[in-house]
């Protein structure tokens, strides 16, 4: 997890990202993005990625969605083992049967605080892979103008902000009306001889329960209707069947291991 620059008063640490600069003519003009032969290997070590609300039926068919920390941040759960991406394949390609996070898709590019001057500048992770110093296959520039690769990837960064913030203002509703509750998942694998492995904690996080979604009012419900909040909750909830596939195919991998 790196953290943003401080030169220009940018704060805050980026998953994923190793050396986030702000974007500028002067120091990128030459730069850009070029294919490589493992396009998602940044995320082979991330068991979760953040997801916004606008998401959750999608990824709901993927991942458990769980809330995080203090602040119950919404992820999608990608592994059970630390720094293990069940997704990301062998030759670095993401499995393309299961959705992929716009946290992730935005990469190398990220928005970051600027607090002194009170506004969002565009940075790029310098030392990402795909970014290359000589002639890309998608520059960052064209002449003195961005190019329309950059400005695709600047109105997708906006976007991605607006969803963060309306994330954020829906879990402090949830927060508000006692929607979730603190939740723990335990995994237990096998020895090498076949028998149970000691069981282990791998989650604690917070749920929204079906039960006190039902304790809601009926002008609550409407509410969470009309913002479609209540099809977040009700995706959130079903999602969590999905922790079973992730156990499933960490047994496998660990059976697999084991005969290797």
């Amino acid at each position: 997890m790196a953290k943003a620059p401080e030169s220009t008063g940018i704060t805050g640490n980026v998953l994923l990202y190793k050396n986030p600069k702000p974007l500028t003519k002067e120091a990128h003009s030459k730069m850009g993005v070029s294919a490589k032969p493992q396009p998602f290997d940044f995320l082979r070590k991330s068991h979760f990625v953040p997801i916004t609300a606008p998401e959750f039926g999608a990824a709901a068919n993927s991942y458990p969605i769980i809330f995080a920390g203090a602040n119950k941040n919404p992820l999608a759960v990608m592994g059970i083992r630390g720094e293990e991406n069940l997704f990301v394949q062998e030759d670095g390609q993401f499995n393309p049967d299961y959705y992929m996070p716009a946290f992730a898709r935005r990469y190398p590019f990220v928005l970051a605080g600027d607090e002194a001057n009170n506004r969002f500048v565009v940075c790029v992770d310098e030392q990402a892979d795909c970014v290359v110093k000589k002639n890309p296959e998608r520059p960052f520039f064209e002449g003195d103008q961005l190019s329309a690769f950059t400005q695709e990837a600047f109105e997708f960064l906006q976007a991605f902000e607006r969803d963060r913030r309306a994330t954020e203002e829906m879990i402090k509703i949830f927060n508000e009306h006692d929607l979730f509750e603190q939740k723990e998942m335990n995994f237990q694998g096998n020895n090498a001889d076949g028998s149970l492995a000691e069981k282990q904690k791998i989650a604690e996080y917070f749920a929204i329960t079906e039960e006190r979604l039902k304790k809601l009012d009926d002008a609550t419900l409407r509410l969470f209707s009309d913002r479609g909040y209540l099809a977040v909750a009700y995706a959130h909830i079903l999602s969590l069947s999905n922790w079973q596939r992730l156990v499933n195919i960490t047994l496998r991998k660990i059976s697999d291991e084991q005969k290797a």
